[in-house]
């Protein structure tokens, strides 16, 4: 790939005279005379740990002219601490100077390269210049005055480069150095383990329980050099199980196959620790005897660092399938990074990742247009060697393919439909560029919504598509830029969340059945995590004739059957009589609420306990985003105090950045610091006085006190929506909530004319959301 965008060789057809050119050229300086960079130390490094590292470039045969310059760049992903030059004390303190005392001026800009090598240290020479064998050395992390170090980034890489660039000659025309400098960020020890297994399955049928520790950070860590009994909870019979599984140091995960429900019902499973506490449960695990469809795991939405992530594109699809534990996965690389080499790269990835019934590759590819022109859109395909459809070539240096570009969405769309390309599956998406729905989008072959990632939540993306009368699923992933599809973690970034996942509602695991799936919205999105896989079953049932359907009869000809229950992401015309919805849940935590909408409508909330058990815990959730776009965060540092009270405890919810904390101040005060990029995030509030005193709150946005003896199971909410909602509320709940399964049937109003789409938001007290996707019912 290309460091920077090339203009035109000097004998091209059409180049400008000399002078005339304004974009880079091509290296002209053979690549032995650009000069030399060496990096102390080198190796292995775990990651998040503090570091010094001293890098130094050695002029080549040009040296570097007056205010010649060069860079050292960090891809887009990294959230490795900033280079500061200010305080000697704070982290990443970073020194620059030159052996012949050439003065230099620097500075760090987030976007100050060519992508993916965003993150950039400029240097420039200002007085003075370099001969051939004169140094600028870098110390980052420079501790000699107090300065903890450079903090590495959070989650590993096998090569983590100091990517230099040099411009000699002073021409702004930057060459990379011959061998860039590199290191190897591994994991550090666990701090937590996860114990992974299938969500549905048949009675009798074998499975595998899949473990793994991760450290502070989400890496999965080689050093679990540990052992745990397994112990089960729940009323089905399990089969097959270990008394204990040993983890043995420099393994990755721990696998143990042929276990099986041999009878209908639930079960969790515990890993017990030598002092006899629970390390990691396992999602609930549900058998039935003949389960028509059953429920697989997916994350299709993430890159490597052949375009913006981290990682090639082979550890990619592994780590979904070894590390992450899910079924299904697909890359969606930025189109106007991926080079036809690299597409027919992917398409072989997953070719070789493809293993019906084990793990299944879907392929496919992000359409990154500018948001004017539609916005992020993904596509996937039932096969390789289909026609990649870019938005733009503009990072893809070979054109002789560009007829087949599609700038604006609703270009792709007619592209789409003009070659007869209907087994073609597309979501919208809210990424650096948001999808504008209302601007584009083709129901033939967009079937989805993704209204959360690792950037966010996003609910206003399917209402805006209720708004337009689309009949569209939800689906949740990753859009992980740090090569963990699957389980994505925000760590120290600007990616406010951690990533979804989407439950894929399918008799088999091929991806032929997967695509079909997609194509009729039989699934769920949840916002991922360890509380992410969670049981959830929704049901209509009808008590007047009905006709249901899988393609939406408003988009053309559509094949239609008699049908008195339908399943989330069916399509349904009631002409007359009563709709009955039947929701069965069991959460991966206890369940808090759950919301059923109508479209835009919030219709009820519905939550497994009574105001009878409410008790000394307070719950404070704040959720929001600035606008739609990339810099969506919004800042929640605040303070709570309790008057004529005491605090006897406080949890975070959703504190996924380990330098965003909550803080126990004194026995009546908390401080925290804490932002959202759309989704929730809060704390739990355990008082000596269960209805006693005042609790005051103070936030950029909101400051607020309520007494005590007014909070209760209904929400308390100061609203400072703007662009988009942004809200703090106050509620309370029980002291302890044991309830981990729901299940209920509501009648459910239906308006006399247009679409009822049906649909519920399920909240776990972990701060753990899922959306199912509507059932659309309409007169």
């Amino acid at each position: 790939m290309s460091e920077q965008p090339l203009g035109s060789p000097d004998d091209a057809a059409g180049a400008p005279a000399g002078g005339l050119e304004s974009t880079p050229v091509r290296a002209t300086i053979p690549a032995d005379e650009v000069g030399t960079v060496t990096l102390t130390p080198t190796g292995d490094f775990e990651a998040g740990s503090y570091q010094t590292f001293t890098l130094v470039y050695t002029a080549g045969k040009f040296g570097i002219d007056d205010s010649g310059s060069m860079r050292i760049c960090f891809r887009f992903a990294s959230d490795q601490t900033r280079p500061q030059f200010d305080d000697p004390k704070r982290p990443n303190f970073t020194t620059v100077t030159a052996s012949n005392n050439a003065v230099l001026q620097y500075h760090y800009d987030p976007k100050g390269n060519v992508r993916p090598w965003d993150r950039t240290l400029y240097i420039k020479v200002v007085k003075g210049f370099l001969r051939e064998g004169d140094t600028i050395t870098v110390v980052f992390g420079d501790t000699s005055q107090g300065s903890p170090g450079m903090r590495l980034q959070t989650f590993c890489e096998e090569s983590f480069e100091f990517h230099t660039l040099v411009d000699p000659i002073a021409t702004y025309c930057y060459q990379p150095v011959p061998v860039q400098p590199i290191i190897r960020i591994v994991p550090g020890p666990p701090e937590t383990y996860v114990c992974v297994a299938p969500t549905l399955i048949a009675t009798g049928e074998k499975f595998s329980l899949k473990m793994k520790g991760e450290d502070k950070w989400g890496n999965p860590s080689d050093q679990c050099d540990a052992s745990f009994t397994l112990r089960v909870a729940g009323d089905a019979a399990v089969d097959g199980l270990p008394g204990s599984v040993p983890f043995a140091k420099d393994e990755f995960a721990n696998i143990v196959d042929g276990i099986s429900l041999t009878s209908a019902g639930e079960a969790v499973i515990e890993l017990i620790d030598a002092d006899g506490n629970v390390a990691a449960c396992s999602n609930p695990i549900r058998a039935m005897d003949a389960p028509v469809l059953k429920h697989y795991w997916g994350d299709l939405h993430g890159q490597s660092e052949e375009t913006i992530g981290t990682g090639s594109a082979d550890a990619y699809f592994a780590y979904a399938r070894d590390r992450a534990f899910v079924d299904a996965t697909g890359h969606q690389g930025n189109d106007f990074q991926i080079t036809t080499p690299f597409w027919h790269e992917l398409d072989r990835l997953c070719d070789k990742y493809d293993v019906p019934g084990s793990f299944i590759a879907v392929p496919g590819y992000e359409w990154s247009g500018n948001t004017g022109l539609g916005g992020d859109r993904n596509i996937y395909f039932p096969e390789s060697g289909r026609t990649l459809r870019r938005s733009s070539h503009a990072l893809v240096q070979d054109h002789s393919d560009i007829a087949t570009d599609a700038n604006s969405a609703q270009e792709l769309f007619d592209a789409l439909a003009e070659n007869k390309e209907w087994d073609v599956v597309g979501y919208a998406h809210c990424g650096g560029r948001y999808a504008d729905v209302k601007m584009a989008h083709d129901g033939r072959f967009e079937k989805s919504m993704e209204i959360h990632s690792s950037w966010g939540t996003f609910e206003w993306l399917v209402q805006d598509a209720f708004e337009m009368g689309y009949r569209v699923g939800i689906v949740s992933n990753s859009d992980g830029h740090k090569g963990r599809p699957g389980a994505s973690y925000p760590g120290a970034s600007l990616f406010g969340a951690v990533g979804g996942l989407t439950c894929f509602l399918t008799p088999e695991l091929t991806r032929t059945a997967i695509l079909d799936c997609m194509r009729k919205r039989r699934h769920y999105g949840t916002t991922g995590g360890h509380g992410g896989r969670m049981y959830i079953d929704v049901k209509a049932s009808f008590s007047a004739p009905a006709t249901l359907y899988h393609d939406d009869p408003q988009l053309g000809p559509a094949e239609g059957q008699a049908a008195e229950t339908a399943l989330m992401g069916d399509i349904v015309h009631l002409p007359s009589g009563e709709a009955t919805i039947e929701v069965d849940i069991t959460g991966a935590a206890p369940i808090e609420r759950v919301d059923i909408f109508n479209g835009l409508d919030h219709v009820e909330t519905i939550r497994p306990y009574t105001p009878e058990d409410l008790g000394n815990r307070i719950r404070v959730i704040w959720e929001g985003a600035e606008y739609r776009g990339r810099f969506r965060q919004v800042i929640w540092d605040g303070e709570a105090h309790l008057s004529d009270n005491k605090i006897v405890d406080a949890k975070p919810i959703n504190f996924f950045n380990r330098d965003k904390t909550l803080d126990r101040t004194s026995d009546t005060s908390l401080a925290w610091r804490a932002l959202t990029t759309g989704n929730i995030g809060g704390f739990d509030l355990w008082v000596d006085d269960a209805y006693g005193g005042t609790l005051k709150i103070e936030t950029p946005l909101v400051k607020c006190g309520v007494p005590l003896e007014e909070i209760d199971i209904n929400d308390e909410v100061f609203d400072k929506s703007d662009i988009l909602p942004r809200y703090l509320k106050i509620f309370r709940l029980p002291a302890e909530n044991p309830h981990r399964h729901l299940a209920f049937t509501r009648k459910v109003k239906l308006k006399p004319e247009g679409d009822n789409p049906i649909f519920i938001r399920v909240t776990q007290e972990d701060g753990t959301l899922a959306w199912t996707s509507p059932i659309y019912i309409y007169r």
